[in-house]
């Protein structure tokens, strides 16, 4: 019968697949797959870093992307007291390291991300960077000199052997960034040779994008007040200049704009690079041209005078720059004695004129400024001054000659390497405001100032006039609380030597006359 057939050759069935499934070999798990290298690859297994300590440096390299994560100068402190580290570490995270490398394809990736190998000489004087991903090879080759602060620096990029042009950068700020306003005070630099000209941008030269310039140049770089970091192309072909704007929060962490600079433009750029102070001599010994850092400014006829007499003065005399300051003041004061006599005898001059002037004065009452008898007013004033032989400006000649020793002595102070953390009394720094609560200098300076003004013969006895000078003191003294410590100790020094000088001609002169109001005589009657 059919039916009872079936349920056997169902089982039978069963029986085979089960049989089938026994015998079926297992699947063997698939090896996670390992990336193929392509021939050529050059790289280290892991992140690392490296040190050069030489007599100026302490220099701290990556191998991922062979740059600088520090580069402090062991002879200079910042504005903290610490040592100087010119990198900005605010930048490292936002802005390409000191030593990347910029292109203008897209290599950039690969040659600021690998992790190189590096090989050094026994002194670790000379540290050489590889690294290929198969088909772009880069090398940079560092050699540093124990007592000195010029390094070779030397890279070379090629993309299947053909070299392929790139810049060396330094982005994200340069210098002390503890000072006040460090932003500010940082610049990139070129010296153009075909011009003889000093080029500076700051930071808005790029608020739109890197710009970009390619001369012969005698040096570029990055700077800032006292300190910089310039390459040196040793008679090449033109080099490419970048300048770059990079947002990098400030010491207040605020974000700043901050200017980088990226020197270079061929496929193998070999430069001497200086990085250290802006010192007058040194920077003669490495190049002559690198004199052009130190911005003397318009008066540097006065200005770098003025930085050697007293420069030699702390170095010969005082050993002090703040007493070198003092010394150099009175002898600037000294010299100008002569002036001051004449601006005192002018002054006495216009006391005695005033009965005159007031006459006059008096005569022409009520005459507005558009009224034609204002002339004959101010003709019959100035008759007077050239009969008596009095010039009505005498008395400003003191001031006005003290004005470009004012500006020549900010200069000094804002630019030679020397004057940055030279400290006086309780001065910690003459090239920095006072760190007090309240800053002395500029407190005595108003002081003495009043003095100075209340010592002085006045012309007039305008009460405007005085209060309007008394005005003009406190905004001055408002001015300088915030300028750097040694240019109000000049100024202060110049208002205790004119205190003095003022005492001893009043003294030896005769008391001025009393000024009798004169009225002018009654018009007769016809």
């Amino acid at each position: 019968k059919p039916p009872p057939a079936a349920p056997a050759a169902a089982a039978s069935a069963k029986t085979a697949e089960v049989a089938k499934t026994a015998e079926a070999p297992k699947p063997i798990p698939a090896k996670p797959a390992v990336p193929v290298e392509m021939p050529g690859q050059i790289h280290a297994a892991s992140e690392q870093t490296v040190t050069v300590d030489t007599d100026f440096y302490h220099v701290v390299f990556s191998n991922r992307g062979a740059v600088a994560k520090n580069w402090t100068l062991k002879k200079f402190k910042d504005h903290d007291g610490k040592p100087l580290d010119l990198v900005n570490q605010a930048a490292l995270a936002k802005a390409p390291a000191p030593f990347s490398l910029a292109f203008k394809s897209d290599q950039e990736a690969d040659a600021n991300a690998g992790l190189y190998t590096v090989n050094r000489t026994d002194d670790g004087m000379d540290l050489k960077f590889e690294y290929s991903n198969g088909r772009v090879e880069v090398t940079k080759l560092f050699k540093f000199a124990k007592d000195s602060y010029l390094v070779t620096v030397d890279t070379q990029v090629t993309d299947s052997g053909v070299p392929v042009a790139h810049s060396i950068e330094w982005r994200g700020g340069f210098g002390d960034e503890t000072v006040n306003n460090p932003a500010g005070d940082q610049r990139a630099v070129y010296y153009n040779l075909e011009n003889s000209k000093l080029v500076q941008n700051d930071a808005k030269t790029a608020k739109n994008g890197p710009v970009s310039a390619t001369d012969r140049d005698s040096f570029a770089g990055v700077e800032d007040k006292y300190f910089a970091a310039v390459f040196l192309p040793s008679g090449r072909s033109p080099v490419e200049v970048t300048t770059y704007s990079d947002t990098v929060a400030g010491p207040d962490n605020k974000d700043v704009q901050h200017v980088g600079v990226g020197v270079g433009g061929e496929g193998a750029n070999v430069f001497k690079l200086f990085v250290g102070p802006k010192d007058t001599d040194l920077l003669k010994k490495v190049d002559p041209k690198l004199d052009q850092l130190i911005d003397w400014g318009w008066f540097e006829v006065l200005a770098k005078p003025l930085f050697l007499v007293v420069n030699w003065t702390a170095d010969h005399g005082v050993g002090n720059w703040g007493w070198a300051i003092v010394l150099v003041t009175v002898g600037i004061n000294l010299l100008m004695f002569p002036l001051r006599i004449s601006s005192l005898k002018s002054a006495k001059k216009m006391q005695r004129l005033q009965p005159q002037i007031k006459a006059i004065n008096d005569k022409y009452k009520g005459i507005g400024l558009r009224d034609p008898k204002k002339a004959d007013q101010n003709a019959e004033i100035m008759e007077l001054y050239k009969k008596e032989g009095v010039n009505p400006m005498g008395g400003c000649f003191p001031m006005l000659i003290q004005l470009p020793f004012l500006y020549a002595f900010w200069k000094v102070l804002s630019v030679s390497i020397e004057m940055r953390g030279a400290s006086w009394l309780w001065v910690k720094d003459l090239s920095q405001p006072e760190t007090l609560p309240i800053h002395l200098l500029p407190v005595l300076m108003v002081v003495t100032q009043f003095l100075t003004q209340k010592m002085t013969p006045s012309p007039g006895s305008d009460p405007s006039q005085q209060k309007m000078m008394m005005f003009m003191t406190l905004i001055f003294g408002y001015m300088f609380y915030y300028l750097p410590s040694g240019l109000v100790l000049y100024y202060l020094t110049s208002n205790l030597v004119a205190i003095a000088m003022q005492w001893a001609m009043n003294r030896g002169s005769a008391p001025p006359p009393a000024v009798v109001d004169v009225k002018p005589a009654p018009k007769r009657k016809r």
